[in-house]
């Protein structure tokens, strides 16, 4: 009977067919807060780093004063981070699918967080560069942390743990800018508090990098000491090296039918169901169409994401809003708010009264108004200063843009969904991390690199945003693959 019971677990899909209506299964709260806390901790960094990215780079002087390649250098030193994260991310999902999702976890806290008080301590561009490719080597936590919240949920609640994700997020949303927009140059804004502070006038972003770097850490704490393993089963590390090595001696001895064989029964659903696939499993049509989605999307929004603060931060009469860091870490910050609040009370209802692809077309869509008010906010700056006009056409673009980010968690449902199996899910997030990481590297670059070419002549100050127009429109191609039912994990 115990058997049996066992059978009907591990054969449960993540994701039941949307039209299923089944008592929810309450949230384990006590882990689930847990994760959220770990949700906060990668995007703290980023944020935090936005309002005084555009300064930094002047400071360190790698632009010899030419204003219009600030955002160019901005947009190497965030795709390094991207570069990489997908050179590693694959590794360490898959990594944590046999020896658990915690070590992995706690590995990545600790890179994070110490990579952030390296970045807060570099005086040059290649400093700077370094510590934020160690940032993204060490850290795979995205995907395994939202691998661990499948673990602990089921088709009924699922949706509802999603709604909330974006609670981390407006946390660090909030926090990160602020953090960093009022912490950089203490020395000149806190005069009576660090004015006489020789180390703060040397280094004046360190204590901008060293409170996230310290969030970061009590996150480790707390999953050291309070977070459980959601795998039911693990492997020692050394064991796992050690039977890697065992199989390359004797691959030599090992016929390749009796491999394919075994791949074969594997994906059609023998016991080896629970246990983790080969990569080459994982490349089914489901996997590949989410894939795609979450990778469209990934290089629209961290183009977006990089392009806001720039736009912010560059002068009127160059095409943007001319704003301090303080200034743009408030708008940041108000953002962040909104963003986590809206799908807390609003992520499960749409996806119950309308289903996930109809939200998650809608929310990609709205990328195209959001592009189209880039250009006239600047119109309106340049008409009226900034003024009421402004702060609301500002405010409506942010708006729209929280449907945007809603669409990330709708697509990791459908990433979810996709896998072949829930001992492979680890993989396969690692899979759509990795994929999303690629372009991740392009996308705030690509963008930014853009704006820069766009402000050296007003002839061409509309070529960023026909380059974005064109990232919008292929983000809602691609979510046209994606079927209106969920799909079953493992089928």
């Amino acid at each position: 009977m115990s058997h049996q019971s066992h059978q009907v677990d591990e054969e449960t899909p993540l994701l039941q067919p949307e039209e299923q209506h089944k008592v929810k299964t309450p949230l384990l709260w006590r882990q689930f807060s847990i994760i959220l806390f770990l949700q906060l901790t990668e995007p703290v960094t980023l944020r935090a780093i936005a309002p005084f990215a555009p300064q930094l780079i002047r400071d360190v002087g790698v632009t010899h004063g030419d204003e219009s390649r600030v955002g160019y250098f901005v947009g190497i030193m965030y795709s390094v981070f991207y570069v990489a994260q997908a050179l590693t991310a694959l590794q360490w999902n898959r990594l944590s699918d046999h020896i658990g999702r915690k070590p992995v976890i706690l590995t990545g806290l600790f890179g994070l967080s110490a990579s952030m008080f390296l970045f807060g301590l570099s005086k040059t561009f290649g400093g700077l560069i370094l510590s934020r490719a160690l940032c993204g080597a060490l850290n795979g936590n995205t995907g395994v942390i939202r691998s661990m919240m499948i673990d602990i949920t089921d088709s009924t609640n699922v949706a509802q743990a999603f709604g909330f994700l974006p609670l981390a997020w407006m946390t660090a949303n909030t926090l990160g800018p602020l953090i960093g927009g009022y912490l950089s140059h203490p020395a000149d804004r806190f005069p009576r508090l660090f004015g006489q502070s020789t180390f703060l006038k040397t280094h004046p972003y360190f204590l901008a990098c060293a409170g996230p770097a310290l969030i970061v850490a009590l996150a480790w704490v707390v999953t050291y000491m309070l977070l459980q393993e959601t795998m039911p089963t693990t492997t020692s590390l050394w064991s796992l090296i050690r039977n890697r090595c065992r199989t390359i001696l004797t691959f030599a001895r090992t016929q390749p039918p009796q491999m394919d064989r075994s791949s074969s029964n594997t994906i059609q659903g023998s016991p080896d169901d629970s246990k983790p696939l080969p990569l080459s499993a994982l490349m089914t049509p489901h996997v590949l169409i989410a894939t795609l989605n979450y990778t469209t999307l990934t290089l629209f929004d961290t183009s977006l994401r990089a392009l806001i603060p720039l736009f912010y931060a560059t002068p009127v009469n160059m095409g943007g809003l001319g704003l301090d860091p303080p200034r743009i870490g408030n708008i940041l910050a108000v953002f962040g708010i909104a963003n986590g609040l809206f799908p807390v009370f609003f992520f499960a209802r749409l996806h119950d009264w309308f289903g996930t692809k109809v939200v998650y077309t809608c929310g990609v869509a709205s990328g195209v108004p959001i592009i189209i008010a880039f250009p006239i906010i600047n119109m309106l700056n340049r008409t009226y200063g900034i003024g009421a006009t402004v702060w609301l056409a500002v405010g409506l673009q942010l708006t729209m843009s929280i449907t945007v980010n809603m669409s990330y968690y709708y697509g990791a449902m459908y990433i979810a969904a996709a896998s072949p199996n829930r001992a492979s899910l680890g993989a396969t997030n690692g899979l759509a991390q990795t994929v999303a990481a690629c372009v991740s590297i392009i996308g705030p670059a690509s963008s930014l690199s853009m704006f820069s070419f766009s402000v050296r002549d007003p002839y061409y100050g509309w070529v960023v945003y026909y380059f974005m127009m064109a990232l919008a429109l292929l983000v809602i191609g691609a979510s046209f693959l994606l079927p209106r039912q969920m799909w079953n994990c493992g089928n």
